[in-house]
């Protein structure tokens, strides 16, 4: 295990000191090598697998890249003390690999596999092991340029928008996700806009089996302004969502929902500032569903002071059902938002919750990082129970009247030596609350791990 680790990260640390290349993106799609056309540079190894040649005219190419990403994780009391305990930890390991194909200006075909193995976890779900799977293939039809541009795509693919709130790639835990989706895309000036339709791509755990989930389809418009009047950034947005199948804690049925969103962001000198609001509307059985959720992230950075402090302040307040059996359900659903959306020890959703979140950021080099956080969590809602973040029900809200949930203290530090390689370590306490020692074992929870990454 070791030499599989050790290996490709000492291989890639040689590129450190070779020539700059495009940077790499959250959405590996999204990423342009039509830039070493002209290059000149010969006998690279690399720039041969980030830009073959097909034609005379080199318009035609062929670009190959991947991630592969371990981590070691210790956690004492999992699921505050309700899951049977990894005796000594577990290792994830994830493999991501692309081909890029590119046929001039025009069409471009995109195809990425994707293996997530868990070693010593507890009967792993397939967000932690899904063995071998096709986790993107889709064809692009593109005209005009990057700036009055019209991009039709189908196709197996990823999908992220904005804050990832409600719309992301799953980066934190093993499993990215992805969807079965046709989606048009313009850009013109300062405006950028997308319409999409998709199902859900739900993850099994053998080998290429993840299929296409028509029992969730999910589709919606996405609009980003820049230069917004007052503010830096706007995105408004409105996205739709059906389930056959949906549980909350005042019961099941099927739930068609529709969400409509404004999100306000940016920087102004050493402030930044993300705030965002959604309502939600639809049904959800014979009930109406009214939830919302209001969120406002901000942070200054001190640069005249030693290690170049950042203070941030997080919160959050995000609805619940107020009253179990009546006609209204008030839980919001994230839809499909990022994982380990508190991080990767607890494994509260955003539903049904009040967070406030400091934290403070020290830049110990200029690679290296350490963060500081501290959460609070409480239940909007005592008569609604709290939820992981693919919404399906922890605990009931009937245990108890307390809206407490816990406190959480995690600390970080990240160390990026240069483009190709992530590390970090990272330890988390987690203390119950009153209503989780209510509702369960409530024991308070301890986390460790290690996480070593290679983008190439």
């Amino acid at each position: 295990m070791k030499k599989m680790i050790l290996f490709p990260l000492l291989l890639m640390a040689t590129l450190a000191v070779a020539q700059q290349y495009p940077n790499f993106k959250p959405l590996r799609y999204d990423e342009n090598y039509a830039v070493l056309q002209n290059d000149t540079v010969h006998n690279d190894w690399y720039k041969t697998m980030k830009f073959v040649s097909l034609s005379a005219t080199r318009k035609t190419y062929l670009s190959f890249g991947g991630d592969i990403r371990f981590q070691y994780f210790y956690a004492k009391n999992e699921n505050w003390g309700d899951e049977p305990k990894d005796a000594d930890g577990y290792v994830l390991s994830r493999y991501l690999l692309h081909a890029d194909f590119h046929a001039g200006s025009h069409f471009r075909a995109f195809v990425q596999l994707q293996s997530s193995n868990a070693d010593g976890r507890n009967n792993p779900s397939p967000v932690d092991q899904n063995p071998l799977e096709l986790h993107q293939a889709f064809a692009d039809l593109a005209f005009g340029a990057d700036q009055n541009r019209l991009l039709l795509r189908i196709g197996r693919q990823e999908l992220a928008y904005g804050s990832q709130r409600l719309i992301a790639v799953r980066e934190g835990p093993n499993n990215r996700q992805s969807f079965d989706a046709i989606k048009l895309s313009g850009s013109k000036g300062r405006y950028t806009a997308d319409l999409f339709y998709s199902h859900y791509v739900l993850a099994e755990d053998g080998i290429f089996d993840d299929t296409s989930n028509d029992q969730k389809q999910f589709w919606g418009g996405y609009l980003v302004i820049n230069q917004f009047p007052l503010f830096k950034n706007a995105d408004l947005y409105y996205l739709g969502y059906q389930r056959a199948h949906a549980t909350f804690n005042d019961g099941s049925g099927k739930e068609l929902r529709h969400s409509v969103g404004l999100r306000l962001w940016g920087k102004s000198g050493n402030w930044r500032y993300d705030g965002e609001a959604v309502y939600q509307f639809g049904g959800f059985g014979t009930q109406n569903i009214k939830a919302w959720t209001a969120s406002l992230n901000a942070g200054y950075r001190f640069e005249q002071l030693w290690l170049h402090p950042e203070i941030g302040l997080k919160g959050e307040a995000i609805s619940g059902d107020k009253n179990a059996g009546d006609q209204t359900l008030g839980t919001f659903n994230p839809l499909f938002p990022r994982g380990a959306y508190f991080g990767l020890a607890a494994v509260i959703g955003p539903s049904n919750l009040v967070d406030a979140h400091p934290s403070v950021n020290f830049e110990l080099s200029k690679t290296i990082d350490w963060i500081i956080d501290y959460d609070l969590f409480w239940r909007y809602s005592s008569n609604d129970g709290i939820y992981a973040p693919n919404v399906s029900l922890i605990y009931p809200g009937d245990t108890t009247t307390s809206k407490e949930i816990g406190r959480q203290l995690e600390t970080e530090i990240i160390w990026q030596p240069n483009p190709y390689l992530y590390f970090r370590v990272e330890a988390t306490w987690f203390e119950a609350g009153d209503y989780l020692q209510a509702s369960g074992a409530g024991k308070n929870i301890f986390f460790a791990g290690a996480t070593a990454q290679l983008r190439f």
